[in-house]
């Protein structure tokens, strides 16, 4: 029990860093390429500083996504994503309660549902199916990379599609807490969970179907 809870702490303070970099740079004016850069950077530098602890995933959809693939207990699913969306939950009030009169008020984005959906979808889908490639397999087992190629996933989404068809959550968890901030309709965080969720289906279903354990 004690092992799991740190493995939970791990993952809630993942996600709290994850989802404040992407309040700070989203509501505080960060202009051009420094908000993808510096989002993709927070969840590589925190995938290497709780991998080893819990797997690093900070993201509902990849814990579902490892759990299928069979790399994390069933019943350890639930309490993951509490502690990834108590994380992000944390971070937006810290963050509100920091920033207060200094933060950007923005319209709510309204996105095309047929695009956000498939780019939502598509990227977690990438997201998720690299991290089970990366950083859970035998033939991978301590490798150096997992961290950058699961940072650097988040960052083509990013600039692939974020921001333009989508809000580039490629996470439940990023999803509400982009909701509480304001920067999406609450209909579309709905939406967002419900593509993340099935690219971390999709994504353990192709890992299944493309690796082979030696």
């Amino acid at each position: 029990m004690k092992e799991n809870l740190k493995k939970y702490l791990t993952e809630l303070i993942g996600a709290f860093f994850l989802v404040l970099t992407i309040a700070s740079t989203a509501l505080l004016g960060s202009e051009g390429v420094i908000a993808p850069l510096a989002i993709a950077s927070a969840l590589m530098v925190m995938v290497y500083a709780g991998g080893h602890i819990s797997g690093g995933h900070y993201n509902p959809a990849v814990s579902l996504a490892a759990a299928i693939r069979g790399a994390l207990p069933w019943k350890q699913l639930v309490p993951y994503i509490i502690a990834q969306a108590a994380g992000g939950a944390l971070a937006v009030l810290l963050f509100v309660y920091m920033a207060k009169g200094t933060i950007i008020v923005l319209e709510p984005a309204n996105f095309s549902l047929k695009g956000l959906l498939l780019a939502e979808f598509l990227f977690t889908f990438a997201l998720c199916y690299v991290v089970l490639q990366t950083a859970t397999t035998k033939n991978t087992e301590g490798n150096s990379y997992y961290g950058l190629a699961i940072g650097f996933t988040v960052l083509v989404g990013a600039f692939a599609v974020g921001g333009s068809l989508c809000a580039g959550a490629f996470n439940p968890a990023v999803a509400l807490s982009v909701g509480m901030l304001g920067i999406i309709p609450w209909m579309l965080v709905l939406w967002t969970v419900l593509a993340n969720l099935l690219g971390g289906i999709c994504a353990a279903i192709a890992f299944k179907m493309t690796y082979t354990e030696e």
